[in-house]
């Protein structure tokens, strides 16, 4: 038995001179991991960030290394008192995590996080990159995120490395310190942590300068150049100023409780070494996103 078909009402036709309704989905926006993955491969293309980064710590773990290898002939020599002055005693604290380990650490992150910006901008590629994603505020902040991650990393481990190596070459020498004793953990923090804060404040002057030479130069006038001006005791509030800046607030920070090392007249507190570090980490990245956000490419 055949069953008789319903029978269907054909649509009306659209009037004359009018486009049918479409329905059109937007396209989705990127997801924060697609601009980490982006910004990680954009990383890798430069070979250059491979070898600054890995030859800086190289050099900076073998400065350390090298200087308590130096100390070790001497160690057990005894010291004429010097009037005024506490008994010597020897600091591997202080000898162990070098300032000028410090340094080359901070100027490397500094311009590496600089050349994460400028360099897009120096070759064009910022264009291409803001078109694919019109949110400037997450390319920046993807690029923030890669940064202080890869920084973080080198100075954990130039840091943890220095530390351990240089305290096991001191053993034999009985002046070895370990993690656990008064101001260690603190000061292998802060010196791992003072490097993405430079990397943070090299992003910034990329973002605001745009230009290779003026970011490098810019740089080293802040953390090697301007120190010098606050620098001295003779001023008190000069003095203070100089206290919160990057390298000044890690080198507190990594100051040995128990040793006879000292940092001058009106040293910095740890409270405020810590605030003036973070500070730097925190303006840094609200000066990069407002800036790429604000400015024309």
């Amino acid at each position: 038995m055949i069953t008789p078909s319903t029978p269907t009402t054909p649509s009306a036709p659209a009037p004359s001179g009018t486009v049918p309704f479409e329905r059109t989905v937007p396209p989705a926006a990127a997801a924060f991991t697609d601009l980490l993955a982006a910004e990680w491969i954009k990383m890798r293309s430069l070979r250059s960030t491979y070898w600054l980064l890995a030859l800086s710590a190289v050099v900076a773990i073998a400065i350390n290394v090298n200087g308590v290898h130096s100390d070790l002939p001497y160690i057990d020599q005894s010291h004429p008192p010097v009037p005024g002055e506490p008994p010597y005693l020897y600091d591997p604290l202080f000898h162990g995590l070098s300032s000028i380990a410090a340094d080359v650490m901070a100027l490397a992150a500094a311009a590496f996080g600089a050349i994460t910006v400028f360099g897009e901008y120096a070759t064009g590629m910022i264009r291409t990159t803001f078109a694919a994603v019109p949110d400037r505020r997450a390319v920046i902040k993807a690029k923030v995120v890669l940064v202080a991650a890869t920084s973080l990393l080198l100075g954990v481990v130039v840091s943890v490395t220095s530390f351990f190596t240089v305290n096991a070459m001191l053993s034999s020498r009985h002046v070895g310190l370990s993690i656990d004793d008064p101001g260690c953990l603190r000061a292998v923090v802060a010196y791992a942590l003072v490097v993405p804060v430079c990397a943070l404040t090299g992003m910034a002057f990329g973002a605001v300068l745009r230009h290779a030479t003026a970011s490098i130069v810019a740089v080293v006038g802040l953390l090697f150049l301007l120190p010098l001006l606050f620098g001295g005791d003779r001023y008190r509030f000069l003095k203070e100023i100089g206290n919160h800046l990057p390298l000044a607030a890690q080198a507190r920070l990594a100051l040995n409780p128990e040793a006879s090392t000292s940092l001058g007249a009106h040293p910095g507190t740890v409270t405020g070494s810590w605030i003036a570090l973070a500070g730097w980490a925190l303006v840094s990245v609200i000066t990069a996103v407002t800036v790429v956000r604000r400015r024309d490419v």
